[in-house]
């Protein structure tokens, strides 16, 4: 008998590879109950800002061929959704942002070309942040994404269409990018996994840049063996990227054995801020005490650095914007409006196609940048993230991973931050140390607060994903969270 379409699109990756390498089912099969979960759910949601539906059938009829010449890789015929920050040939790249309408790259990212060559399935871009900049997807110059749990409430930002994507199930994977928590934040906010990797794990060619010290690509997923395997898939050294790491990329998945006899989990007392909401602290801590009886060993540590990780990101993070987007002027490629003089050009084009968070931002770095206040901002911001690093590198002598919150609160309703900048940034206050430090973090289900998921963070040493990804996995494999699902109305 047929599989059921709902079926298709709920399962993980890692049981599809299962069912496709089988010949139980087709990667066409696969992508079409994709895309028609799409068109029946995502006016409602607005993760995807274009579908790539030829692109998609094409790609998975060539899967099929490889898995029936027994050529097929990891990642053959598995559906996957692209933030609209990576660049593609075969489909426009905006960063959500009216500057960039219908712009089309000559390049595939580093990433998109990886996942190619391994035979995936590209669903289409999805929504974001204008540039990625952003803590609730409200951003976007197109359309605002809503939480499959809870269609009145924000997905998280700025990666809220992947995040919202492999929620609702209409991707099996994604790929998003982590600036100051942009994927670990709407990983939580909509109940499934986000890793970002190490700075320099995963090549940034190809990425549209919102700030580069900290901008990180990383995948969304239903699982924690489905996170290792696309980790897999896309990490790796690459000439085009002069940050890129040139170090072995080891099997993630092969660490997933649910042991976490002698493991010393670091519990920083920083990690607690006024304005928690009590039901994300309860059961944060309810997981932190379940891995402890997993056989980890809880450790008190101090990461007392920790309360200046926001002021210095909202320095680094809009200076390095500030010089980033300064190429956006409308003579190249993108938007523009005429006007009788190229400053005024300049002027209109910038003034029309930015949103005003991307406006706020630019203003910020350029003051941050300026004569007279480059010292005593951007210089002193970068002495401080050198602090917050080494709180982290000495914690590295007493633990082998930190557990944390992912977000001090559950989703948040729509509208509900947009007049209050600060307490939209105070949304990402646990995600952002990581950025600074450049170390890879990963979130993952751990529990319900009023009906809407609550996310524990685990945080590791520098290119040790394997070690949180093997925590990750141990407490998965022990409790129920992951296997949750929004419900939406063709679910049972």
């Amino acid at each position: 008998m047929p599989t059921a379409g709902s079926e298709l699109t709920e399962m993980t990756a890692t049981e599809a590879r299962l069912r496709l390498d089988a010949r139980e089912i087709s990667a066409v099969e696969l992508a079409t109950a994709h895309l028609a979960r799409i068109a029946t759910h995502d006016d409602a949601i607005g993760a995807y800002l274009h579908v790539m539906g030829d692109v998609a059938l094409a790609q998975a009829a060539a899967a099929d061929c490889r898995i029936a010449a027994g050529d097929a890789a990891p990642m053959t015929g598995i559906p996957v959704a692209l933030k609209d920050v990576l660049c593609t040939v075969d489909a426009p790249t905006t960063a959500a942002s009216r500057i960039l309408a219908g712009y089309r790259s000559p390049y595939d990212a580093t990433v998109v070309r990886r996942l190619r060559e391994q035979g995936a399935v590209f669903l289409g871009k999805a929504n974001t942040d204008e540039f990625a900049m952003g803590s609730s997807n409200e951003n976007s110059a197109y359309k605002v994404v809503h939480n499959p749990w809870d269609r009145s409430r924000v997905p998280g930002g700025s990666s809220g269409g992947p995040a919202a994507a492999v929620a609702a199930g209409m991707a099996t994977l994604s790929l998003g990018s982590d600036t100051g928590g942009s994927i670990r934040q709407p990983a939580g906010f909509c109940g499934v996994v986000g890793l970002k990797p190490t700075y320099g794990r995963v090549s940034r060619y190809g990425l549209i840049a919102f700030a580069s010290s900290l901008d990180q690509i990383g995948p969304f997923s239903r699982s924690v063996a489905d996170a290792a395997l696309m980790l897999g898939a896309i990490a790796g050294h690459d000439p085009a990227d002069s940050t890129s790491a040139d170090l072995v990329v080891p099997d993630y998945r092969a660490a997933l054995d649910g042991d976490l006899r002698g493991v010393r989990l670091g519990v920083a007392r920083e990690y607690t801020v006024d304005g928690m909401e009590p039901g994300v602290e309860r059961a944060v801590r309810a997981a932190v005490d379940h891995l402890a009886s997993l056989g980890a060993e809880l450790v008190e540590i101090s990461l007392p650095h920790t309360e200046y990780a926001l002021p210095t990101y909202y320095i680094t993070a809009p200076a390095e914007a500030s010089a980033n987007l300064a190429r956006y002027d409308g003579v190249k490629y993108g938007m523009v409006v005429e006007a009788p003089t190229l400053r005024e050009t300049y002027e209109r084009t910038r003034g029309e196609g930015f949103g005003p968070e991307v406006k706020r931002r630019i203003m910020l770095g350029t003051y941050a940048l300026s004569a007279g206040y480059y010292d005593a901002y951007y210089v002193k911001a970068q002495k401080v993230r050198t602090l917050i690093k080494r709180d982290f590198d000495e914690a590295w002598a007493k633990v082998d991973a930190i557990v944390a919150p992912t977000s001090p609160t559950v989703a948040f309703p729509i509208g509900a931050r947009t007049e209050d900048p600060y307490q939209m940034y105070l949304s990402d206050v646990f995600t952002i140390p990581a950025n600074m430090a450049g170390i890879p973090g990963v979130a993952i289900p751990c529990g319900f607060s009023d009906g809407l998921p609550v996310s524990l963070q685990i945080l590791g040493k520098p290119f040790d994903e394997g070690a949180i990804l093997h925590i990750a996995d141990a407490y998965e494999r022990s409790t129920d969270w992951s296997t949750r699902r929004p419900p939406l109305d063709d679910r049972g």
